[in-house]
């Protein structure tokens, strides 16, 4: 199985503005987050990638990607209907083929030499099956998952066949059915926000759409829950980072988780300290000393 296609999803509510932000990435250029983004899935060896945005905000992400607009397509998610059918919105650019798949609100550093999504590709193509992104995540953080369970790989201690995906389990749900032989007591794999998918997840999202009678849309944890009962689908852990941009200082923290891990780490390490000192002990405080 060879990637060679992939989906951004920006369009939700809350989430349409955070990949226009700007950073300084790990060589010290101010970037936006969208090519920070679209850089994460060029490693990964892809460069046919689809970006899933409100009607409204196409001329913005286009003039933000930059030098990297001319390899991008863009599809619509007209209303705010979730992060299932804007998934499903991309099935025309997908068409039969698998697809790297990454949320536009987050940012990944990786602790190798490979990037993130690179690694989710090259085992979904070694292991010819979707594969998706996890890392054990405390029972607390539950609330902000899809979380899964399954058997692990003999042999392979970060590859997990995947039985059962539930979305933001409660802490019960978790205990009763989540549980992975090897990980800490009260720790989940929770989604790292990263996938390789197979056209079969689009076939799902559609047909629970036409069977839906009341408008409402599929989560992708549980078209992902039925992925796994009709094909092999592996969870690949991850010891990497993975930062939410739409929480609280979301923009903030991933800054700083970057900058701290690129060449400008000692002058920010050194910004730190010298605020943290000036907080100890205001100038007023050190005329007096």
């Amino acid at each position: 199985m060879k990637i060679n296609k992939a989906v951004i999803t920006a369009a939700g509510k809350g989430q349409r503005h955070l990949p226009l932000q700007t950073l300084i990435d790990r060589d010290g250029q101010q970037k936006s987050v969208l090519s920070v983004i679209i850089e994460e899935v060029a490693r990964a060896g892809i460069t046919d990638t689809c970006i899933v945005v409100h009607p409204d905000d196409e001329a913005t992400f286009r003039s933000t990607a930059g030098e990297h607009s001319g390899r991008l397509s863009f599809v619509y998610q007209h209303e705010p209907r979730g992060y299932g059918h804007a998934v499903w919105c991309a099935r025309e650019f997908v068409r039969r083929d698998p697809f790297l798949h990454l949320i536009g609100d987050h940012l990944y550093v990786s602790r190798t030499e490979k990037g993130c999504a690179q690694r989710v590709v090259e085992a979904a193509e070694a292991e010819s099956c979707a594969v998706s992104a996890v890392q054990a995540t405390r029972e607390g953080l539950l609330p902000n998952f899809g979380a899964v369970s399954g058997k692990r790989i003999q042999g392979r201690s970060d590859l997990t066949v995947i039985e059962t995906v539930i979305e933001k389990p409660t802490p019960t749900e978790a205990e009763q059915r989540l549980i992975v032989p090897g990980l800490r007591a009260g720790y989940y794999l929770c989604f790292f926000g990263i996938h390789v998918l197979t056209p079969a997840v689009m076939d799902i999202l559609d047909q629970e759409l036409k069977e839906s009678k009341d408008g409402r849309v599929p989560t992708i944890s549980s078209a992902l829950h039925m992925l796994a009962e009709k094909q092999r689908y592996l969870a690949l852990e991850m010891h990497d980072y993975r930062y939410n941009l739409g929480v609280k200082y979301g923009l903030l923290n991933a800054q700083l988780a970057v900058a701290l891990n690129g060449r400008d780490r000692d002058d920010v390490l050194g910004m730190l300290m010298e605020m943290l000192i000036l907080r100890e002990h205001p100038a007023g405080e050190r005329e007096q000393q």
